[in-house]
């Protein structure tokens, strides 16, 4: 416990960066235009970047610079100047798994922190002692190492070298994401960040002599997604984490909207101070991560073999641990529909986000405390108009309500 415990939330743009500052992260995790794991996220120009460093910084929040797909030949000459302008910036770590991204960090931008990326695939202590010695101050450890390698890789490495792990989101079913499947369907590079996610989709075989006969390949009636992987929740086991000589806990999620930012890093912030304090999180913690969209839960490979986690809904559904075999959608329990702009005089001012009426069982959610059920009586349209109903995308709106929260507060309500 004498280490400096950090909650680490992804940033996939401005949105989701100002959700994970307002909601109460240690450090945010995003990428430039190039050379980060998620080319679908909108991501941070160069303008843009420096503005988030400065904002962030401005809250006390550190801020990790994701460089961390393998790069082909024709990619490395411009790798330089990007790294440099990121130092530049005031980037205070870069995440990196290859050796030459490696290297030109330590050559061009060598003020920076260096973060060695779960690409790399460490699992042992002898890797994390070298990774060590080529300059990482942190690894970021494969998502199959179970907790006691965790313990022996912490006993074995520098006491100033950092452990980060993921604790929650989508987990892939390739060791640490090195996945070839995309680039063979589609060609879809998952290693250069342009992920197809091939994992969720269902397949058929055909047997070689009866051609255009396709057999689904079933697990139970409903069919089976042999390669879809549950999503990852370690919400009510960070104690354990801790125990390990885990340092930072990551969310993952920067292809995620900023309502998922907002909920989990509101949610982990509470459950990692609970642990910090000798507690087990509230129930309202361990009832935020189904509010929502999310695949079952498992807890990842932290135990052994994956296991159903605690937000398991349905015993019947066919599972194996961590795959689950019914299908690749999600499950949610709320939908976000408001924004809170500002609240003054009896007065909340909303954007709208989704379809809501005044008849839907509505929660606030703000920063750093227990959601707050919500039932106004008056609102009223951006021309003045009283409204039961909220159709339409982005308009202001009022509501008359003696709550009171921030600003960048979220209005959800509950899916019938």
């Amino acid at each position: 416990m004498n280490r400096k415990l950090e909650l680490l939330a992804p940033a996939g743009d401005d949105e989701c960066l100002l959700s994970a500052l307002d909601y109460g992260c240690d450090a945010v995790y995003l990428a430039g235009k190039a050379f980060g794991m998620r080319a679908g996220a909108k991501n941070f120009d160069a303008d843009g970047l420096k503005q988030a460093v400065e904002l962030a910084h401005s809250r006390g929040v550190k801020v990790y610079l994701t460089c961390n797909t393998v790069p082909l030949n024709d990619e490395l000459d411009t790798f330089p100047e990007f790294i440099a302008y990121a130092q530049k910036c005031g980037i205070d770590a870069a995440i990196a798994c290859d050796l030459g991204v490696i290297s030109m960090i330590k050559e061009y931008a060598p003020g920076l922190e260096l973060h060695v990326s779960t690409q790399t695939g460490v699992v042992n202590y002898k890797t994390a002692q070298e990774l060590y010695k080529m300059g990482a101050k942190r690894i970021v450890l494969a998502r199959e190492v179970d907790l006691e390698n965790i313990r022996t890789i912490r006993r074995n490495i520098p006491d100033d070298m950092e452990i980060e792990v993921f604790v929650h989101g989508a987990m892939c079913v390739s060791f640490s994401g090195r996945c070839l499947i995309s680039e063979y369907l589609v060609g879809r590079n998952a290693n250069r960040g342009e992920c197809a996610q091939p994992c969720r989709w269902g397949y058929y075989l055909m047997e070689e002599k009866r051609p255009n006969e396709f057999y689904k390949v079933f697990e139970d009636e409903r069919g089976s997604y042999i390669l879809n992987a549950r999503d990852m929740c370690m919400i009510e086991h960070l104690d354990d984490l801790i125990e390990a000589g885990v340092t930072s806990f990551k969310i993952e999620g920067r292809a995620k909207s900023a309502y998922y930012v907002a909920l989990t890093v509101n949610a982990y912030r509470a459950a990692l101070d609970a642990a910090m304090n000798g507690e087990k999180p509230p129930q309202w913690v361990l009832d935020e991560v189904n509010k929502i969209s999310h695949r079952p839960y498992c807890t990842g490979f932290f135990y052994g073999h994956p296991k159903d986690g605690s937000a398991t809904q349905d015993p019947a559904v066919t599972t194996n641990g961590g795959q689950y075999f019914a299908d690749s959608g999600y499950m949610r329990e709320y939908d976000f529909v408001a924004t809170v702009d500002a609240c003054e005089d009896g007065t909340m001012y909303l954007t709208q986000r989704n379809y809501f009426t005044l008849q839907d069982e509505l929660e606030i959610l703000a920063p750093n405390r227990e959601p707050i059920p919500f039932t106004p009586t008056e609102m009223y349209g951006a021309d003045g108009e009283r409204i039961e109903i909220a159709r339409h995308a982005t308009e202001k709106l009022t509501i008359i309500s003696d709550i009171v929260v921030e600003p960048h507060s979220i209005m959800r309500k509950r899916v019938k």
